[in-house]
Order: C-alpha cells, then sequence, then structure tokens
C-alpha cells in the first residue's frame, strides 16, 4: 500500500498527471514549437475526433501547462512554463540522488577491480 506523502503538491501531480499520456506530450510538444495554434490546427494530425482532443486540452489547462484565449470565434492555446520549472525542480532534486548514488556504485566498482 503506497501512503500519500503529507507535503505532496497537488499542482505538482497534476503536471505529472498530464505528462503521462503521449498525446498530451504531443500537444504540449506542437505548441513548444508553434506557440499561439488554434484548437483545429492542434487537433488536425491527431488521429482522434475534435471532442477527444478537448479533453486532452482540458486536462493540460487544469495541470496549467497550456492557457486558453479566445478572439471571435477562435480559441487558441499557448504553452505556459511555470507549471513545467516546478516538475523539472522536482525532477532535478532526485537527479542529483541518483548521480550521486551512481557516482559512489562507479567508485566501490573501480576499488574491487584488479
Amino acid at each position: 500500500m503506497v501512503k500519500q506523502n503529507p507535503v505532496a503538491e497537488p499542482r505538482l501531480d497534476k503536471v505529472f498527471a498530464a505528462l503521462s499520456d503521449p498525446t498530451r506530450r504531443a500537444l504540449i510538444a506542437r505548441l513548444d514549437a508553434e506557440d499561439g495554434l488554434s484548437i483545429s490546427a492542434l487537433a488536425q494530425p491527431l488521429a482522434m475526433s475534435l471532442p477527444a482532443v478537448m479533453k486532452h486540452l482540458d486536462v493540460l489547462e487544469g495541470a496549467g501547462l497550456i492557457a486558453r484565449s479566445k478572439a471571435g470565434r477562435t480559441v487558441t492555446c499557448r504553452l505556459t512554463a511555470a507549471p513545467m520549472e516546478d516538475a523539472m525542480g522536482w525532477l532535478l532534486r532526485y537527479q542529483r540522488f541518483w548521480t550521486e548514488s551512481l557516482d559512489r556504485l562507479a567508485e566501490a566498482l573501480e576499488a574491487k577491480a584488479p
């Protein structure tokens, strides 16, 4: 049984949950390459219905990863960086842990090598 971390950050949980889906990662990659795309432009290369794409965009927006703006009948999506920076900060903390652990392992193996 996994115990919940009492200091868990709900925003960070939403970011990682949003990034867990390959379609949502593809949408983020498109917005990274071409910021300010309409929903129809984002949906065009995907093999799914527009309502399905909208659900993915809702998840990304709920995690704070995208922002939508409306001009007339066109809804445009833009990538927002702050939640991604929070996730990177969290990952970097553990990268240091694993780097240090692997460095210690390498040193131990080199010390035992003939």
